[in-house]
């Protein structure tokens, strides 16, 4: 006892006794080495004040406390094999299984007392402390798993699946999934652990006296498991094994197969089981059809839609643990009380419920991983994030010091005064008082934050309850018709027969009828407070009719219901969105799960350029497996549905004026085609190998995409089509290097179809983009896809005017960079031939008198007023148009820098440079196409076509027109 007199020097007196008990246990162990180092007498009294079961192991086995020195085995962590390969050399020689239980609760003994150790002393983190004691859980599973499967199979034969198609049949090995702590490498120092057996198929064993069922006998290997892990015997226990998660719980077989794991999951799975499935990581057993099991069950966990019901859920589970915790009091409990290491994790893992289907950066296990990302991801703030942290981190290592004591599954704070100040020391404090200070302030803050995201919404609460209960009442038959017109139009409504009609007849709807409970409770959580948004709106009634209709749309999905409940700003943009456009309600009731777009408008009203779309959909195509097809075409949907709803709100609102408004929606388009050509490539390479170039030089890819008409202006609008033409630049006469070699010309026609599938497919979210083709070479009765030679070719020959009009307006949108450049020398060298003045005027007068008899305006009754189709009319967008391409066509030769720009706004700049128009004319055709086309964005946004009153820009159109009557005549 002599050498280890130093210890009380670092230690309170107040817990000198204590420290004295302890080290006259480990008197054997102290004697057995020559001297403590130095450096190590202040860690071994907070070990020893800090841990009864450390002393323990230390007097039962003493030779333990010397060989850990020696082996720098306290000083030093452990890299992930460790464990596993030292467990392994330790059951090597094992051939009897009372000897395995022995070998496996030493080993865990051992491990533990210098897992304690490094963590009361800091030698580690409390993430480092975690992770090793998850990595012992999954050496001490997997490795006796091994040992107990070879033993099963020598006495009961090795299992099977059912032959298959090809009459094989192929052995089986049980899967172990971890839970909760475990599953995320999260394990504290006395955890449980929660396990789940399955086995890839139903079969039977190769016995040779009797065959057993794969069932029966994954069962019994799994009983084996527990008992060699769980038992209690004179060398103690190894872990502690739950398996209540399992499907159907304790009344539920102990081992099922992937079947029926997915059957059970599938259709009676519930909110809790998928808050644990998070964690659920594969932990021992064949690890290969482990990952094939984790992507069977990942649809449960994550839906595809943005799931807001994860608030209600967590809510009512924190409800449940709220009342256990007041009934059985756990104030004191770090884990389950109020501020303590649950609503840590219930924080986390409520967005990876709600948005962990859409995003897989959000489909991780550890919550530390988890916090980090919330910023980004939800826009918590990062304050938030490091407070939640913080706390997280305390606690655990509080938890850890309780645990530490007696290695018993506690996370209770002591109540006697030693147990506090024992405790105190062990976490580096003064006193209680101290440690107990520190403990208020973290869960303090955790239950701040919890309340924030988990609790209800402190716009929800301070709602009016009289106001909300009146707007029940009328919703629910409770008013007669007239108090209910009455109370309408005091909430804004001018003609309430309207809009009680329109909520009668929603009440009406079988749908609403047939509703279940849980989605009624939804509906009506939510309807007040659309009704009174709407009711403050200037067009009321007409608003009330477009929210309706997409309430209609969702009530068989009442999660979107919780959504909007959950995030009343979201649902004043909503209301105040679908007042303001009825093509913006229309989009919404066809894709809610648009929704979600709603809730943050730093997104909503900030639309990104071109190079940050081309990034955000390239990082959400990579989550997806490059043959999954069907899902990469839904993503960019779902993409291009996104941002045209984020272009369209900033419209409405006046966030973006009209050019930008068209810039993004091309950048748009232009992201899409990009990678839908991508996946096109890569779909055909696999199958047949890249087309050559030359021989054996393989081309890169050799291919564009040209954005005529408005893609190729920048100038798209909402719904507009794309007017595309391929072209590539491989060698006519060679073939691709793949296994299944097509001819070159094949292959780019191939890819030309597959590109517009890809686009034109009707999925259940809608099309992509309308394709329009009919400007390729020689139109409908030419090839889909054309070498740029013959292109050349088609418009030296062939062309009519009005294409080499297109061509003003084209552009490459997608493909070779070194293909669109000499694609670029070719349009020049087109649109730069001299022309004959007379006929280029007559051709160009001539196509549009065609076009005007054929799309404009027709003669209307004497009695209907007169109108003015905005592009199609005398002075509207297509004659500006004309006379731009004319005027490029007619002086291209001699001034090329006309040809710089294929957008009618920089073109006529650069007409109005050149001299060829006057200033006031120039100016006069670009304010008239800018107001054209802002017309045409308003009533796109109201759901009307593109014609005004007679009288409507009256001047423009006055002006363009003398303008076109002096440069192409009558």
């Amino acid at each position: 006892m002599q050498q280890a007199d130093q210890c009380f020097t670092s230690v309170p007196a107040a817990l000198h006794p204590l420290l004295e008990r302890n080290l006259a246990r480990v008197e054997s162990a102290l004697a057995s080495m020559q001297a403590l180092p130095e450096e190590l007498h202040a860690q071994l009294a907070r070990v020893l004040v800090g841990s009864d079961y450390v002393a323990e192991q230390l007097q039962r086995h003493p030779d333990w406390l010397a060989e850990l020195i020696s082996s720098g085995d306290l000083q030093q962590a452990y890299a992930d094999s460790t464990y596993a390969e030292r467990l392994q050399a330790r059951l090597s020689t094992i051939t009897d299984e009372k000897e395995l239980h022995r070998q496996l609760r030493l080993f865990r003994q051992r491990e533990m007392v210098r897992l304690i150790w490094r963590d009361l002393n800091r030698l580690t983190d409390m993430r480092g402390t975690t992770r090793e004691l998850s990595r012992l859980a999954d050496a001490c599973i997997d490795r006796t798993l091994d040992w107990l499967y070879e033993q099963a199979c020598q006495r009961w034969g090795v299992p099977h699946s059912r032959p298959d198609a090809n009459g094989l049949r192929h052995p089986q090995r049980m899967v172990v999934l971890g839970m909760g702590k475990l599953g995320a490498d999260e394990l504290n120092l006395s955890s449980d652990i929660d396990l789940i057996f399955s086995f890839p198929a139903n079969g039977e064993t190769d016995g040779e006296r009797k065959n057993l069922d794969n069932q029966d006998f994954f069962i019994r290997l799994g009983q084996k498991l527990i008992q060699a892990l769980d038992n209690l015997t004179v060398d103690g226990f190894v872990f502690r094994v739950d398996m209540r998660l399992r499907p159907f719980g304790s009344a539920g077989p102990l081992a099922c197969s992937f079947a029926a794991m997915e059957s059970y999951y599938q259709d009676q799975g519930r909110d809790w089981e998928r808050y644990a499935m998070i964690k659920a990581r594969v932990v021992a057993g064949d690890k290969v059809a482990g990952a094939e099991l984790t992507q069977l069950l990942r649809p449960f966990v994550y839906r595809k839609y943005i799931d807001f019901s994860a608030f209600e859920s967590l809510r009512d589970m924190k409800a449940m643990i709220n009342r256990e915790v007041r009934r059985k009091g756990l104030d004191q409990n770090v884990k389950l009380g109020a501020g303590g290491i649950r609503e840590v994790e219930f924080i986390a893992q409520a967005f990876q419920l709600i948005r962990g289907g859409r995003d897989a950066e959000l489909q991780q296990r550890e919550l530390l991983k988890i916090l980090p990302l919330l910023p980004d991801k939800v826009g918590m703030p990062e304050e938030a994030v490091a407070e939640l942290t913080e706390a997280y981190t305390f606690l655990r290592n509080v938890e850890h010091g309780i645990q530490a004591i007696a290695d018993k599954q506690t996370q209770e704070l002591p109540a006697d005064e030693e147990g506090r100040a024992r405790l105190a020391f062990a976490q580096g404090y003064a006193d209680w008082n101290a440690l107990a200070d520190a403990l208020d302030r973290y869960r303090a803050t955790v239950s701040r934050h919890f309340a924030d995201v988990i609790a209800p919404s402190e716009e929800s609460e301070a709602q009016d309850d009289d106001l909300r209960t009146e707007w029940l009442a009328l919703w629910q038959g409770m008013m007669d018709d007239e108090s209910a017109q009455a109370f309408l139009a005091e909430q804004g409504y001018g003609q309430p027969q309207v809009a009680l009609k329109a909520l009668q007849d929603l009440k009406g709807l079988r749908t609403v009828q047939m509703l279940q409970q849980v989605a009624l409770e939804r509906l009506e959580a939510v309807l007040p407070a659309l009704l009174e948004q709407a009711g403050q709106c200037d067009n009321p009634e007409v608003t009330l009719g477009r929210v309706l209709v997409l309430v209609q749309a969702v009530l068989r999905r009442s999660a979107y219901f919780v959504l909007l409940a959950e995030n009343p700003a979201a649902l004043k943009q909503l209301v105040r969105l679908c007042s303001a456009s009825a093509w913006f309600a229309e989009q919404l009731s066809r894709q809610p799960v648009l929704l979600d777009e709603l809730i943050d408008p730093r997104t909503l009203y900030s639309p990104p350029d071109l190079s940050a779309l081309r990034t955000e959909l390239r990082q959400q195509l990579l989550r997806i497996p490059e043959d999954d097809i069907e899902q990469l075409m839904e993503t960019l949907r779902y993409f291009k549905h996104a941002h045209m709803l984020k272009v369209a709100a900033s419209d409405i609102t006046g966030v973006l004026p009209l050019m930008k408004v068209s810039d993004y929606l091309t950048w748009l388009a232009e992201a899409v085609l990009e990678a839908v050509l991508e996946i096109a490539w890569r779909n055909l390479t696999e199958k047949h190998g890249t087309p050559q170039r030359s021989p054996g030089i393989p081309c890169d890819p050799d291919f564009i995409i040209v954005g005529y008409g408005k893609v190729g202006g920048i100038e798209l609008s909402y719904g507009s089509d794309l007017d595309l033409v391929f072209l590539h630049d491989a060698a006519a006469n060679l073939e691709t290097d793949g296994d299944r070699p097509i001819a070159n010309s094949v292959f780019f026609n191939r890819l030309g179809q597959r590109i517009i599938h890809i686009l034109n497919t009707f999925t259940p979210s809608g099309i992509l983009y309308e394709v329009d083709m009919r400007l390729r070479p020689s139109g409908n009765s030419g090839l889909l896809v054309s070498s740029l030679s013959a292109f050349r070719e088609y418009q030296e020959k062939d062309a009519w005017t009005w294409e080499h009009q297109a061509l003003v307006r084209a552009r490459v949108v997608a493909g070779s960079p070194a293909l669109a450049e000499r694609f670029e020398q070719e349009r020049r060298a087109i649109l730069s031939k001299p022309r004959e003045v007379e006929q280029l005027r007559t051709e160009v007068a001539e196509m549009r008198a065609k076009m005007r008899e054929h799309l404009g305006s027709k003669p209307l009754p004497e009695d209907a007023p007169s109108v003015f189709n905005l592009k199609q009319d005398r002075g509207g967008i297509v004659d500006i148009e004309f006379m731009v391409q004319y005027l490029v066509l007619r002086h291209a030769a001699d001034l090329p820098e006309l040809l710089r720009w294929t957008d009618n706004i920089r073109i006529l700049d650069s007409i109005e440079a050149a001299g060829l128009l006057t200033s006031d004319e120039a100016e006069l055709l670009r304010e008239a196409y800018k107001a054209y086309r802002a017309a045409g964005h308003r009533l796109t946004l109201q759901n009307l076509s593109g014609v005004l009153g007679e009288e409507e820009m009256r001047e423009y159109r006055e002006g363009v027109a003398a303008i076109w009557q002096r440069l192409l005549g009558a």
